[in-house]
């Protein structure tokens, strides 16, 4: 008999998909970018676990990407619809919500969500080895794909993507929100044949390796989701040249492309996710959700909404709509933390790895240190704990500086950590991550060099570098009991790093 499967097991298998630091650096060298064939992979892998493509139209998917707010976007998209589904249980037009998204924080699970709440460790364990199992069982004609052999999986994010179509089918899922991987065109998600309705966030410039170089670039790819017959809607204030693409793009793709302003009722409430520069992600995932809603012919859908730029900024927001923007949650995005160590601990946390991300969550963070009764900075001892392993981390804490510094935000102490959870060495299973280089991580060569060029901007801050998360929670421990101030520490830079923390928060290992 068969040893039943476990989530550990799981977990490993998976993690056997990540592509290994030296591939990804072959790949780069061959100078090849995403294309087509991706897309064909897709629906043969689809294929082998028994769907057509078009079998997911009865997903009603919410289509999203950007370059920064796409996972904001979705968070806000998918609270008003849930809250709709709460304030009308009898409509049947939603029954279930999926929402997948990436990259996870503590757990891969998170990625693949039903009504807000990742599936459980039971069902991940399931459907993972469902998938798998008719993966292995079947074939593709070698003619068209030499390299899907018996055997051969997907890589992880596709694996991924496929597996949550499979769940999101087999749990009945009637509506479902897809935040894209990277880009657009030539996304695993971009399966997708006919969503509902289409969102672009911010753009800017970030995985040029296989985006492009160019703001330009960059657009074509990401309204490479735009679909005939799908509404598509993007942010006020995009970047001119990016924005003249995406106009291009949605009439080559015969789509109506709107831009959404940021609507002037979100400045009189307090959205659930924090930063003023959510208010243009909130706006947009309100016209998403609500042409979403009547897309789907649902009933309690409004009759009539906005055509023109002008029309979103004058429309009246139905008040179900205000009260789940200012009940949404998205973790490690703008999320405050009281430490349940030492109430004079405060965590500010939110990953950012580009330059207008980082430039965003430094003003968050300014702002959250202007004491409100006297508009004067609080009196805290400022720590600053950052990583960024795979991007132009310099030049990043370079942007952080510029913005927390004028501010009259100085740093007391900066540590800079890998993104390796525990300190023996080991990160969190969920967390493995196998495409950086071992030898940087291991010898602490991003760190070093983020010591030396933050000495250079602020000679007067301590500064630490430490091999992993857990260390460098312990040496801020340390700090707090040392000394008699309020701690505030932001945490930026990788995601990985955020997600670590959380689950060195919680002590599992």
């Amino acid at each position: 008999m068969a040893t039943k499967k476990t989530y550990q097991d799981a977990i490993t298998a998976l993690n056997s998909l990540q592509s290994n630091y030296a591939n990804i650096m072959a790949i780069r060298a061959t100078g090849n970018r995403k294309n087509m064939m991706n897309i064909w992979e897709m629906q043969e892998w689809s294929r082998r676990i028994g769907y057509l493509v078009s079998d997911f139209n009865q997903l009603s998917i919410i289509h999203i990407t950007g370059t920064k707010g796409k996972g904001s976007t979705a968070a806000f998209t998918h609270s008003i619809l849930q809250k709709y589904k709460e304030t009308f249980p009898h409509n049947t037009s939603i029954s279930k919500i999926g929402l997948y998204t990436s990259p996870h924080l503590k757990s891969v699970r998170e990625r693949i969500r039903i009504d807000g709440v990742p599936i459980s460790e039971e069902l991940f364990t399931k459907y993972f080895f469902e998938v798998w199992n008719k993966l292995d069982a079947s074939s593709s004609d070698l003619e068209k794909f030499p390299h899907m052999v018996k055997g051969a999986m997907p890589g992880y994010f596709k694996y991924l993507t496929l597996l949550s179509f499979h769940v999101f089918m087999k749990e009945g899922c009637n509506t479902c929100i897809y935040e894209v991987g990277v880009g657009g065109e030539y996304d695993s998600t971009n399966i997708i044949e006919k969503p509902t309705v289409c969102g672009v966030s911010l753009l800017g410039i970030d995985h040029t390796f296989m985006l492009g170089d160019t703001i330009e670039e960059i657009a074509w790819n990401k309204a490479g989701i735009f679909k005939k017959n799908s509404p598509a809607f993007t942010i006020e204030g995009q970047p001119k040249a990016g924005l003249k693409v995406l106009k291009e793009r949605s009439i080559e793709k015969d789509t109506s492309l709107t831009i959404v302003p940021n609507l002037p009722v979100l400045n009189k409430i307090r959205l659930g996710i924090a930063g003023d520069f959510q208010i243009m992600n909130a706006s947009l995932a309100v016209a998403l959700a609500l042409t979403h809603l009547a897309k789907i012919n649902d009933p309690n859908a409004a009759t009539e909404l906005p055509i023109s730029t002008t029309d979103w900024k004058n429309y009246q927001i139905p008040q179900t709509v205000l009260n789940a923007l200012e009940k949404t949650t998205w973790p490690g995005r703008c999320q405050i933390i009281k430490d349940s160590s030492n109430d004079n601990m405060i965590w500010y946390l939110d990953g950012a790895h580009t330059k207008d991300s980082v430039e965003a969550s430094s003003h968050w963070f300014a702002q959250e240190m202007i004491d409100p009764s006297n508009n004067q900075i609080k009196k805290s001892y400022k720590i600053l704990l950052f990583n960024q392993q795979s991007r132009d981390a310099n030049a990043l804490i370079k942007n952080l500086y510029d913005v927390v510094y004028p501010a009259d935000v100085k740093f007391d102490k900066v540590i800079f950590t890998t993104n390796v959870t525990w300190a023996t060495g080991d990160y969190s299973a969920d967390l493995v991550s196998m495409n950086t280089s071992k030898e940087q991580v291991d010898t602490l060569e991003v760190q070093k060099k983020l010591r030396d060029a933050w000495k250079h901007l602020d000679p007067t801050s301590e500064v630490e570098i430490v091999p992993s998360i857990e260390e460098a929670r312990s040496i801020i421990n340390k700090v707090a009991i040392s000394n008699k101030n309020n701690i505030s520490i932001f945490v930026t830079g990788s995601l990985h790093l955020v997600g670590g923390l959380m689950v060195v928060f919680d002590g599992k290992k």
